[in-house]
């Protein structure tokens, strides 16, 4: 019997992985299961996760609450088929042969719930749209 193909691997990106990064980890785990790999880091990472953005995902049944920051390395970068990248600048790597999306997102630090609860929901939709384009390629 064949192996079966690698799982597809995502890894998003912003400068301190504790509020964008980790409520789209929490959405595509939560929304894809186990048909993805799921990866997030930052460039300067943060103490720990944003409060509002885990207020945020709890009202949704996501729990991202036992999530921690971690460094961006050139070897998680390497390991992963497409990069998202939320706001990391120049700090961000670059590999020939990954798929690359920039997600233009506010940055919900030092925000509100009420305030996060829109960048949330964006994220939201354009996992929903990044399922899709992962599926429609294994297809």
């Amino acid at each position: 019997m064949p192996a079966s193909p690698p799982l597809p691997s995502v890894l998003f990106v912003c400068v301190h992985n504790a509020g964008r990064s980790q409520m789209a980890a929490g959405f595509l785990r939560h929304l894809a299961g186990d048909r993805v790999e799921v990866r997030s880091a930052g460039s300067a990472p943060g103490d720990g996760v944003n409060p509002s953005a885990v207020a945020a995902m709890a009202e949704l049944g996501i729990d991202i609450s036992d999530q921690r920051p971690k460094v961006l390395t050139p070897e998680t970068a390497r390991a992963s088929d497409y990069i998202i990248t939320m706001g990391c600048g120049d700090a961000c790597p670059y590999f020939p042969g990954k798929t690359y999306l920039d997600w233009q997102l506010d940055d919900p630090a030092g925000q509100g719930v009420e305030a996060v609860r829109p960048i949330r929901d964006e994220i939201r939709t354009l996992i929903e749209g990044l399922i899709a384009e992962i599926d429609a390629k294994k297809a």
